[in-house]
């Protein structure tokens, strides 16, 4: 589709449904401030000359901060089946705000490790249920052939704001000379967007983003998310595209966990020729936003043509091949270079596994659906990272973690194949969207 198409496309979008624009701002605003809030808290634990991370603690600090959510994320999600999803989005955005200003005033105060995690664990859990809720939401602002379209503007708008945001975290650090003064600064910074988010989810009427009534979660309490779980599990397994997405997403995080932890190790062992440290990782950020925004142009194209599980499967052999030709140099620049194609061949099959979830599955378990998919998401990169930190030398250089990751891939592949072939394709046809 040509550009000028595609802004004609939007456009129109955008006047049949007023209620997308509101909710685009809640996405990007978002995606803002947490860019900037994850290269600030980067700048001030694993950059920082004064405290030095071995690759145990590197991978702690990222269980710390992304594991306790994948482990309750189910439960959050039948939150979002249950209450009003606008109450939720604007909750959550005004917990965030306040978050981050206290994880800014311990990171001025100098505060300990342990606490500032414990707030970073807090917001970065906020920030992956906003996202949730937003996606679970959008079906109740566009038709559905306009999913796969908004979900690739959705994630293009959004890589480019949280590199935007990422950035100028590490400019602001930059410019008024390190130190836990300026990352407070950033830090601080990033409650911006958490607010601008939460002006726009006011704006929404009550009970307008969902969830429909019919099927909602009806009993309270423990066990009534407990139920909802359940429920989920099984929505997922009943439909074999949404599987075959989930292992996609779950294999290409293991790929993630593993070359992060890497990439981090490398870029602390810069040299006077080389881009290292905070700026070096800035530029790894930005390679692998571009290959996002990239994936997020191609995928409308893409997606409707391959058919869904195969777009899942070109994404996978695709991340195997970087990995074993780009990563497995070990040296800076291939290292960008697959974090370039590592960025774009996750946010294809993440876009792929967002259409399964919105086009397969309804409205009263789409929430838990999402929040199983983040549980994947997160829980495979932290186990992976995890495991790659009890093997990877100090200066990240390990061919055969590079290889073991493309390994998992492989494996990967296999599953998709036996569930495509036991159970039979979701997507035969390539959809219409």
């Amino acid at each position: 589709m040509a550009p000028a198409q595609r802004r004609i496309r939007v456009r129109t979008a955008l006047r049949a449904s007023p209620g997308l624009g509101k909710l685009t701002v809640i996405r990007f605003a978002g995606q803002f401030g947490d860019g900037m809030f994850q290269a600030a808290l980067s700048g001030a634990i694993l950059f920082n000359p004064e405290r030095e991370t071995d690759p145990l603690a590197v991978a702690a600090g990222f269980a710390v901060l992304l594991l306790p959510y994948s482990i309750l994320g189910p439960y959050a999600g039948a939150m979002l089946d249950r209450w009003d999803r606008r109450n939720v989005l604007l909750t959550a955005n005004l917990l965030r705000a306040v978050l981050i200003c206290a994880a800014a005033g311990l990171v001025a105060a100098g505060g300990g490790p342990t606490a500032l995690l414990l707030l970073a664990l807090t917001v970065i859990g906020i920030s992956r249920f906003v996202l949730a809720g937003a996606s679970a939401a959008l079906p109740h602002v566009v038709r559905p052939g306009w999913l796969i379209p908004m979900n690739s503007l959705f994630a293009t708008a959004a890589a480019a704001f949280g590199g935007v945001g990422a950035a100028v975290a590490v400019a602001v650090i930059g410019l008024l000379g390190g130190g836990d003064s300026a990352g407070a600064v950033a830090v601080l910074g990033a409650a911006a967007g958490s607010l601008l988010s939460a002006l726009a989810a006011i704006r929404f009427r009550p009970g307008e983003l969902g969830p429909d009534r019919a099927g909602a979660i009806r009993s309270s309490g423990w066990a009534g998310f407990a139920a909802g779980l359940r429920t989920g599990v099984r929505a997922v397994w009943s439909r074999p595209g949404v599987t075959t997405a989930l292992l996609g997403i779950g294999a290409h995080r293991v790929l993630f966990g593993i070359d992060t932890l890497i990439m981090v190790l490398v870029l602390r062992q810069h040299s006077a020729d080389t881009i290292g440290g905070l700026v070096g990782f800035g530029v790894a950020i930005a390679a692998a936003a571009a290959g996002m925004l990239f994936a997020a142009v191609v995928a409308p194209l893409l997606i409707p043509r391959l058919g869904r599980s195969r777009t899942v499967v070109a994404g996978l052999l695709l991340a195997a091949v970087s990995q074993l030709t780009l990563v497995s140099q070990l040296t800076q620049p291939t290292l960008l270079a697959g974090a370039a194609l590592l960025g774009c061949t996750g946010q294809l099959v993440k876009l792929t596994g967002d259409a399964a979830l919105q086009l397969e599955v309804d409205d009263a378990h789409r929430g838990r659906v999402f929040a199983l998919q983040d549980t994947v998401f997160n829980g495979a990169f932290v186990v992976a990272l995890t495991g790659a930190a009890l093997l990877v030398p100090a200066d990240g250089r390990s061919v055969g973690l590079v290889v073991a990751g493309a390994g998992v891939v492989g494996l990967a592949l296999l599953a998709v194949a036996a569930n495509e072939l036991s159970r039979g394709r979701a997507d035969r046809a390539p959809h219409p969207g």
